[in-house]
């Protein structure tokens, strides 16, 4: 079974116009419903706030409007601690078309502070979250995909979407925040790197301030990129569940490469040493890792 996928690459308002980009995003989940999509994706801090104190949260309406037009909505924003302190954490959130309370991801990587303090579009200091949730929903051919949830650089670390594949996430949505610069063509990479490795559909895109800025909103299979644009706008890209969960349940076999773009069954036993894992990382008892980003 197919499904659709909207990728929004938004003029998105910087700060201090930033909920302006609320109907905005309505306005998108709408449109992206009308042309079938199952899924609409929208960049990091997408529709906000971007900045702490929060002066708003969209959440209620991006929840009413997936439920309305019947379509899951993967936005970003806001999730507060402390008014006072300034702290939150980073949200992408998923709404369902089942008006069921939309689900959560709190970015859990690089540790905090971090670049969100001092920048010309965030402001808010930064706390890490610690979980790695997988979203059942009611698209796929066994009538349910598993979504995992992540966010931006965290691309960088394969950790966090190998710990979401590991937990059976079919589906990851990584967006992104803002113009990649130099980084650009690593970040691609690295987009398709994480669904080749895991054997999942990763779907990223990000914000522009300006319509000169370079974009990156892509769709990457295991054994191929299936969509990659850098201007902004929407855009509808058809994708299927079924070569994934072939990948996944097969084994690598002599010849396999020339019928396979990728190796098969990363996540199974032919080829995971669960009994290893605690040696990737040897440190002695009760050490803890404390040291931020910059």
């Amino acid at each position: 079974m197919s499904f659709r996928i909207a990728l929004v690459q938004p003029i998105t308002h910087r700060p201090p116009d930033d909920e302006r980009n609320v109907a905005a995003a309505v306005a998108a989940i709408k449109r992206a419903a009308g042309e079938g999509a199952h899924f609409v994706c929208f960049p990091e801090s997408y529709p906000g706030p971007w900045r702490m104190p929060a002066t708003y949260d969209p959440t209620a309406k991006i929840a009413e409007a997936a439920a309305k037009h019947r379509i899951h909505a993967v936005f970003g924003t806001l999730e507060p601690i402390d008014a006072k302190a300034g702290t939150a954490y980073n949200l992408t959130a998923m709404a369902f078309p089942d008006g069921r309370a939309p689900a959560r991801y709190r970015r859990t990587h690089p540790n905090g502070p971090w670049i969100y303090t001092g920048g010309r579009a965030w402001e808010f200091q930064y706390v890490a979250g610690s979980d790695y949730p997988v979203f059942d929903t009611a698209h796929g051919k066994a009538g349910l995909a598993k979504v995992g949830l992540a966010m931006c650089s965290e691309v960088y670390v394969p950790e966090v979407t190998r710990a979401l594949a590991l937990r059976g996430a079919e589906l990851i949505f990584m967006p992104a925040g803002v113009d990649k610069n130099r980084l650009w063509t690593t970040w691609r990479t690295l987009i398709f790197a994480r669904a080749i490795e895991n054997l999942a559909i990763v779907v990223t895109t990000q914000n522009l301030f300006e319509p000169g800025q370079r974009g990156l909103a892509m769709v990457a299979s295991p054994e191929e990129v299936l969509f990659q644009s850098t201007a902004p706008g929407m855009s509808f890209v058809d994708v299927s569940l079924d070569r994934v969960r072939y990948l996944r349940a097969s084994r690598d076999e002599i010849g396999s490469s020339a019928a396979c773009g990728t190796k098969q069954g990363l996540l199974g036993p032919q080829w995971q040493r669960p009994d290893l894992y605690d040696t990737f990382y040897p440190r002695r008892k009760n050490e803890r890792i404390s040291e931020a980003a910059e």
